[in-house]
């Protein structure tokens, strides 16, 4: 039977005359990817900050391991890593040291702390870079290591605020395939996100959260089929023409449903394939040429549409940034 690593029940959390949380529910198993997905300033990172007894909560409950947030703090922080958004490791240090310092921080004997920052650095790929300064390592590689210094400790669980803000498309595959390995070797890792892609690619289960609420809860594939149908997708040929191929798209829409247009592609949920050919005869009669015509199940980028009504990353400000003006 599965076993719960996080549950989190009516949990609100208050800044001011602003509810960042309001009421959110969740159950993360253990040894799975759980995604927290949502825009920028919907709640996720207060979510996390109170899982890591950095906040407290004004209502509700959430355990971790088994252990509530507010009465036992300690043995929370004992099972868990965090890494944030961005990396949080001391730039005037070499790799080794870095994780040699958390180690002996940790009460770790200096032999053991020596011989796991040995081992991390292996097993992140960064043993040719032990030594040198963390202010020479690339952007990549300053991620990996502060996501091998959340595992120093060998946490049970792992919480990962948006890990791969600002990577570079190759930086972002290589740690999600580091995630893939530490949830193989048993962690459960809990991943906050507003990169639809990477909740797609990574997690078993996922709860979106908008202004605070959840507003959904499913694997990708539950929350796919949520949104029912199909999708047809056109790009116009002519950037002139893109008002008319949305206008001419949004006929054959669900019912329920709206025209999204990201300024390059039209797209439209549907219910019926027939729309297909639809499309393309009336694109012909309208003398609008598209470059390309697909249809295609949806996404999870057309799932938090269809959700929200807005695009994942619509919100300017980050959490980090509301949180700080709150105070």
């Amino acid at each position: 039977m599965a076993t719960s690593a996080i549950e989190v029940e009516g949990l609100v959390k208050n800044f001011k005359q602003v509810r960042a949380l309001d009421g959110i529910d969740l159950v993360a198993t253990e040894g799975t990817v759980f995604g927290l997905l949502g825009p920028n300033g919907a709640g996720k990172t207060t979510a996390i900050r109170v899982l890591s007894t950095l906040i407290l909560p004004d209502a509700g409950r959430a355990s971790v391991a088994g252990y509530d947030v507010v009465r036992q703090p300690e043995e929370v922080r004992r099972n868990i890593g965090l890494t944030g958004q961005y990396a949080a490791v001391d730039e005037l240090l070499s790799g080794h040291e870095n994780l040699y310092m958390i180690g002996r921080l940790l009460g770790f004997p200096a032999r053991d702390a020596k011989a796991r920052a040995t081992e991390l650095l292996d097993d992140f790929d960064l043993s040719d870079a032990a030594t040198k300064v963390v202010k020479t390592y690339s952007g990549g590689m300053r991620r990996r290591l502060d996501l091998a210094a959340s595992l120093v400790g060998r946490p049970r669980l792992l919480y990962l605020d948006e890990p791969t803000t600002g990577l570079d498309p190759r930086s972002r595959l290589e740690l999600w395939e580091m995630i893939r390995a530490l949830v193989a070797r048993g962690t459960t890792v809990l991943l906050t996100t507003q990169y639809l892609e990477e909740a797609d690619r990574l997690t078993d289960e996922i709860v979106v959260i908008d202004h605070g609420k959840v507003i959904a809860a499913g694997t990708p594939q539950q929350l796919k089929t949520r949104v029912g149908g199909q999708v047809l997708q056109a790009q116009a040929a002519d950037p002139t023409d893109l008002e008319a191929t949305e206008k001419i798209l949004s006929q054959f829409a669900r019912e329920g449903e709206s025209v999204h247009n990201d300024g390059q592609i039209v797209t439209v949920p549907i219910a019926d394939r027939s729309a297909l050919g639809q499309a393309v005869r009336a694109l012909d009669d309208a003398g609008v040429a598209v470059d390309d015509l697909a249809l295609r199940r949806p996404s999870l980028d057309e799932v938090f549409l269809s959700l929200t009504g807005h695009v994942a990353d619509e919100q300017p400000q980050d959490e980090n940034t509301n949180e700080r003006s709150r105070r």
